[in-house]
């Protein structure tokens, strides 16, 4: 299964915005509570398109997170809805367009839309790629009994199980103590 590679990436930020928050953050915390990190979680993704950096962006970012991680626990049906709703709210036109280092590629809104608006409506339009290809059980949540994280399996065989490789290390090792303790008691 090969997603475009715009969909791709829209879904990783989704899915690494979405893990920004308490209980799915590497710091157990959550990690988008000051707009220097929204910051530097948009430049981490190379997030084109205005910012304004202020607490109001902080905030509509902040809602749009809460409305994404949503998405990952709907039925095909339902999220079919919720995208239609993100794409008619917004008023996205899908276009082609180049810019920066990038070369053609969708956006539904403008690069000067607030930023929240952006984010939901390229999710949206990731996700339809998704819908019509019948994969959305492609969007996961970590295996992890600790860890409420999400992400996008892009495995051969949509086996993976972890939203990280920390997660996944971490559940082994519990393992491998839990048979190590059984070994000994036996």
């Amino acid at each position: 299964m090969i997603f475009t590679d715009d969909t791709v990436a829209s879904l990783g930020f989704v899915a690494a915005l979405s893990d920004t928050v308490e209980g799915a953050s590497e710091s157990g915390e959550d990690e988008l509570v000051e707009p220097a990190q929204l910051t530097a979680l948009l430049d981490a993704w190379y997030y084109s398109g205005r910012r304004d950096d202020d607490a109001r962006e902080l905030a509509q970012v902040r809602s749009a997170r809460t409305r994404l991680r949503g998405i990952w626990d709907l039925s095909r049906d339902d999220m079919v809805d919720e995208v239609n709703a993100i794409l008619a709210e917004a008023r996205a036109v899908p276009r082609l367009v180049r810019h920066d280092e990038l070369d053609w590629h969708i956006h539904a809104t403008s690069l000067q839309a607030p930023l929240a608006e952006r984010i939901l409506v390229e999710a949206a339009m990731a996700l339809v790629d998704v819908i019509r290809a019948d994969e959305t059980r492609r969007l996961r949540h970590c295996a992890a009994d600790d860890c409420t994280g999400v992400y996008l399996d892009l495995s051969k065989n949509a086996s993976r199980r972890f939203c990280s490789t920390r997660c996944g290390n971490r559940m082994a090792v519990r393992a491998y103590r839990a048979r190590a303790g059984d070994g000994v008691a036996s």
